[in-house]
């Protein structure tokens, strides 16, 4: 949206004037306003009961109860590490097993950030990132396209049956990273280079998927259109 206001300077400083980028003439100053990019989505399933908001623009600050208090941490790191404002409260099953509240949020985290990054105007749109944590080193290569595929390799063999926090399990970590791609519509390759501890892997994946959205979905000054020779993504 463009948004017009006049400026009355007179003389040569009205003559040329920039303002967010654009150089403007003849005492008219056009000021960019630029689209909020925020997404809530409340989910209710016979499983589960989530309701999650995020902006896209923000600084990390986080709110998170999914019910599951390991996946809590992973959330609020994502958050954290992506600088996507995150507000999620969820409830679900959680007796019976934590899979379907885990699945569901995922699955919401996706939709909402897709729906929130809108038809893409001009975000970077790829990522490849690397991020240790003592012996766990995760990659992360992303690329927000709208064609959504997952590949996950690399980790040890035994990791999708460890119990991490009590109650995840290993496999959710995979779980997880195709739900949101799948729901958010990226091309995902997450690999782990290094890695013993399941709760260090699990934590190096996940920092890495946040670090990988917080470079893709950033605003490129240099991008005025959809980052795509198709023209739509």
């Amino acid at each position: 949206m463009i948004g017009i206001t006049e400026d009355h300077r007179q003389g040569p400083e009205a003559l040329s004037i920039t303002m967010n980028c654009l150089q403007i003439r003849e005492g008219i100053v056009i000021k960019e306003q630029h689209m909020d990019r925020t997404a809530s989505i409340t989910r209710i399933t016979s499983e589960s009961n989530v309701s999650l908001s995020l902006n896209l623009d923000g600084t990390g600050e986080t709110h998170v109860d999914t019910s599951v208090p390991f996946y809590n941490h992973m959330m609020t790191a994502l958050g954290k590490h992506s600088l996507i404002d995150l507000d999620i409260k969820a409830s679900g099953d959680t007796d019976i097993d934590v899979h379907h509240t885990v699945e569901d949020i995922a699955i919401v985290f996706g939709e909402a950030l897709k729906k929130a990054l809108g038809d893409k105007r001009g975000i970077r749109r790829f990522a490849d990132v690397t991020v240790p944590l003592d012996e766990a080193l995760a990659r992360a290569v992303i690329d927000i396209s709208g064609r959504p595929y997952v590949v996950c390799s690399g980790e040890p063999e035994g990791f999708e049956f460890a119990l991490i926090g009590g109650h995840f399990t290993g496999s959710l970590v995979r779980h997880v990273m195709e739900s949101i791609a799948l729901h958010a519509g990226i091309c995902l390759h997450m690999t782990l280079l290094a890695g013993r501890d399941p709760h260090h892997i699990a934590e190096a994946e996940f920092k890495a998927l946040a670090r990988a959205l917080r470079v893709a979905v950033e605003s490129d000054p240099r991008v005025t259109g959809i980052p795509s020779t198709k023209g739509a993504l």
